[in-house]
């Protein structure tokens, strides 16, 4: 790694990026964070699961629904999908202008609530793109192709209830500190949201082995050691099962807020005992990310620098470099970076729980929950 560490790294965005802010090294640690949940976004959907994905969705706490925790990016069945193609044009498009035009098509919109998003405007793309919801599910839009004069749109109706989660965690040291000021709060939340999110719930026995326990609709119940039952539930057949269960992924970063030396810090085993699955984004990782892509880039990425400079200049517009909001060139070259070098960004994870278990292991996961026939599961 060009650094030693992500926080000298955050150093060096302050003093080059953010040194016209009030607060540069602060500034540059929020970029980091964004910097984060911008390769959990592109690492998902270089696994296939952009029309499964929705962006800061309200969750319901699993038998206790008027609770809810708004997470990172949560994963979702597909009800019903369509392909639409829409002219291009100066003007933004807009979830109204999708809609009449889906409509022409005879999709059935009966049920749905209008919304006034909008998918492109002025080459700033929205993903995830909400463009009406009912009551048991939410309309979503992406752009599936360029054809030149043309935009083949990917219209697609997710279920409300999700199968999985990712939330991203990161929090920065302070000068003279060892850890982040609000690393133990961070933990807390995300032990919380993890642990009352699915019907797979944890339990410890008295001796410390940790079980899963988890509920059926007639009240009956199996209990068995807890990776071993999500397993089953996760390849299971069984409705009763599947219905309100979510696999929950938590994805931290910054090696010295959450380790000393190669050792776990507590809020790093909070986090490891809440999750199903924890991953650790390395330093080399997240610097090689911004080395190739925002510091170095080679010429065919040179766009994406730009565009996060442009992002976080001075006199800037509107940030274009979020998970949110993304300029669409440079969420097709990312796209490109992406698929390209999905080894090498696999490798930039590390899995903390559970233990033993690859990378591979988890795509293989949300592959099989993607697969499911949850109109039958959810009926």
């Amino acid at each position: 790694m060009a650094y030693e560490s992500i926080d000298k790294l955050q150093k060096v965005l302050a003093s080059e990026v953010f040194k016209h802010t009030k607060d540069p090294k602060k500034a540059a640690g929020r970029a980091l964070g964004t910097l984060v949940e911008i390769i959990t976004y592109y690492l998902l959907k270089t696994w296939g699961l952009n029309n499964q994905i929705s962006i800061e969705r309200g969750l319901e706490e699993y038998g206790n629904p008027d609770i809810t925790h708004n997470v990172e990016y949560s994963l979702h069945p597909i009800v019903r999908s369509s392909v639409l193609t829409i002219e291009k044009s100066e003007k933004a498009i807009t979830s109204n202008k999708i809609l009449k035009a889906l409509e022409a098509t005879k999709f059935n919109l009966k049920g749905f609530e209008w919304k006034s998003n909008q998918l492109l405007n002025n080459g700033i793309l929205r993903n995830a793109c909400v463009i009406a919801a009912s009551k048991t599910s939410i309309l979503l839009c992406s752009i599936k192709a360029d054809e030149g004069k043309n935009f083949e749109l990917h219209i697609y109706e997710q279920s409300r209830k999700p199968y999985a989660i990712f939330e991203c965690k990161r929090v920065g040291v302070e000068e003279g500190m060892s850890k982040g000021p609000q690393t133990i709060e961070k933990a807390k939340q995300g032990a919380y949201v993890a642990r009352a999110a699915s019907s797979l719930q944890k339990i410890r026995t008295e001796s410390g082995e940790l079980k899963g326990i988890i509920y059926k609709s007639d009240g009956s119940y199996i209990i068995k050691p807890f990776v071993d039952l999500m397993e089953e539930v996760i390849y299971s057949k069984d409705k009763e099962l599947l219905r309100r269960f979510i696999l929950t992924v938590g994805v931290v970063s910054n090696h010295g807020n959450w380790f000393t030396a190669e050792n776990q810090n507590k809020e790093l085993r909070v986090l490891a005992q809440s999750y199903d699955w924890l991953l650790f984004l390395t330093d080399h990782g997240l610097a090689e990310f911004i080395d190739n892509l925002l510091f170095k880039p080679a010429k065919e990425y040179k766009l994406i620098r730009n565009i996060f400079l442009s992002s976080y200049a001075e006199a800037k517009k509107k940030n274009q470099f979020t998970k949110v909001q993304m300029n669409i060139e440079a969420d097709r070259l990312l796209l490109k970076y992406f698929k390209q070098n999905i080894n090498i960004i696999e490798k930039w994870f590390n899995v903390i729980s559970p233990k033993g278990k690859p990378l591979s292991v988890l795509q293989s996961e949300l592959d099989e929950l993607k697969n499911k026939d949850w109109k039958k599961i959810l009926l």
